[in-house]
């Protein structure tokens, strides 16, 4: 592992290099994230044979044990004292769990039913506890790379496009190369053999972008913030975390999340079923439909960091996520009243093509702000606690996502279940009625929820002259500490570097 020889000068914090190397590391969760909510219930479900209330509950109860953990996570990212700062050790150490855990999720023995729901607890618990000790630490790095409102955003979207980028490219290679049909499997989705591969490979992947990452953003360690070494019960850290999180711009975001978090789950877990059963797409088809995700994250990259130059974080992010939830929504509500194309028209995948394209990227923009608005919390909590607490809060919002979209897989489970959803159902062969009920109850509960949940959103109250407003007020409280890498700081850093030529 690399050691910080030289100290770089602050100006390549923002350097197109940094967000590379930053952004690139986001390829693990987005493999781990994708691979959970897209083609993990179904692998179980389908091929495996465990109920669909099973596999979504061992998936809700392990989501939500590991959410648990975040805070503690957090806040020991937040006060970890080392030679290698405060987050790249915990970097660093989750690589090679992470990969080996993500590759027996995959990979299970031949086990009796019980035997298998207990393995895919298991397995679950270990990927998404590892995956936390990096992603943690690795979003709290993005207030100390700077304290630039705009920056912020660009910061998150390489964040953003990378994530999504690592998790479509492995869903693609899934269906399009690993889920083939062979003389025992006449559906590919249901190709038990892929689905090993596909962890094999993942595996490698997710250990590959965290060391990359953490390797990439070594150097500027000398550059970040030192906490003060305090030495406090856990009753004094509980109570610490308790009075950080309270912040009231943050929980505004935390309960906007929860919502929207729960609906993610219920998306991500259900489109699957939506592609394969009401669309009765194939894996190729359902490969091809993938790409249009690449285009769409390729366009939130582009578009989201100058609409929220132009119009602010949050009504940027609320103006793209309605649009963009119309336009996914509108197919398959057409269809339910006979007015899009028929399932045998060879515009079908176009026209689906088209509109995933387009409102992924109006509803994936927005997750690039509200990530860079939880970085935009950090002074304003700095101003009365007197921490800086960037892996706090994005643990915070890490363990709202995490516990709620658990509740999504687990309440996907149940859906299916409760509209009498068949396991080992073949694709044609299920009741229309039972499709079509799905896809209703489906489309109104997401759609509810996601509107809520923008609603909230709505009351955030920091936008870009309130955030100056707080750089402002930090640099005039000498007993604070001052903004990351503040003008003295880094011509102290700038003169030592000097020095050491």
């Amino acid at each position: 592992m690399p050691t910080a020889k030289a100290v770089p000068h602050p100006s390549e914090l923002t350097s197109l290099r940094t967000k590379l190397f930053y952004g690139f590391g986001s390829v693990s969760f987005g493999v781990k994230t994708n691979g959970f909510q897209t083609i993990l219930l179904p692998f179980y479900n389908l091929v495996l044979g465990l109920p669909p209330q099973w596999v979504g509950a061992a998936l809700g109860f392990a989501l939500i044990f590991d959410a648990f953990l975040d805070p503690f996570v957090g806040q020991l990212s937040d006060n970890l004292h080392t030679r290698w700062g405060r987050r790249h050790p915990l970097m660093y150490a989750s690589a090679l769990p992470v990969a080996l855990s993500y590759l027996l999720l995959w990979n299970p023995p031949a086990l009796s039913k019980p035997e298998l729901f207990a393995w895919l607890v298991v397995c679950a618990i270990i990927t998404r506890t590892f995956i936390t000790f990096y992603e943690i630490p690795s979003s709290a790095l993005v207030p100390e790379l700077t304290d630039d409102y705009d920056e912020r955003t660009s910061f998150l979207a390489y964040r953003v496009f990378f994530g999504w980028y690592g998790g479509m490219t492995m869903l693609t290679l899934a269906y399009l190369v690993l889920l083939k049909p062979d003389a025992t499997h006449k559906v590919g989705q249901l190709n038990e053999a892929g689905y090993h591969t596909y962890g094999l490979i993942a595996a490698i992947v997710m250990f590959a972008a965290i060391m990359i990452s953490a390797a990439g953003t070594h150097r500027f360690i000398p550059l970040f913030r030192k906490p003060q070494v305090e030495r406090q019960s856990l009753r004094a850290y509980s109570r610490q975390m308790l009075e950080t999180l309270a912040n009231r711009p943050f929980l505004i975001l935390m309960v906007s999340t929860l919502l929207t978090s729960l609906a993610t789950g219920l998306v991500f877990a259900l489109t699957f079923y939506i592609n394969t059963y009401f669309w009765r797409l194939s894996s190729e088809q359902i490969g091809i439909l993938s790409f249009a995700i690449f285009l769409a994250v390729a366009i939130a990259f582009a578009i989201s960091p100058p609409l929220s130059r132009r119009f602010g974080k949050k009504f940027a992010a609320i103006s793209m996520f309605t649009i963009g939830g119309v336009i996914m929504m509108a197919p398959p509500v057409l269809a339910l009243f006979g007015a899009f194309v028929p399932l045998s028209s060879p515009l079908l995948l176009p026209l689906l093509f088209a509109a995933s394209t387009v409102g992924s990227a109006l509803t994936i923009g927005p997750s690039i702000m509200v990530g860079a608005m939880i970085a935009d919390v950090v002074e304003h909590s700095e101003i009365t606690t007197g921490r800086r607490s960037e892996g706090l809060f994005f643990a915070g919002s890490s363990f709202l996502q995490k516990a709620v979209s658990g509740l999504g897989l687990l309440g996907s489970g149940v859906l299916l279940w409760a509209v009498g959803f068949p396991t080992h159902a073949v694709p044609g062969a299920v009741s229309n009625a039972v499709v079509i009920r799905f896809v209703i109850v489906y489309l109104g509960t997401t759609s509810a929820l996601y509107a809520a949940g923008f609603a909230i959103l709505a009351r955030f109250p920091i936008d870009r002259e309130d955030h100056r407003a707080n750089l402002q007020a930090l640099a005039g409280q000498s007993a604070l500490a001052a903004p990351a890498i503040s003008s003295d700081l880094a011509l102290e850093v700038s003169t030592g570097a000097e020095r050491a030529e």
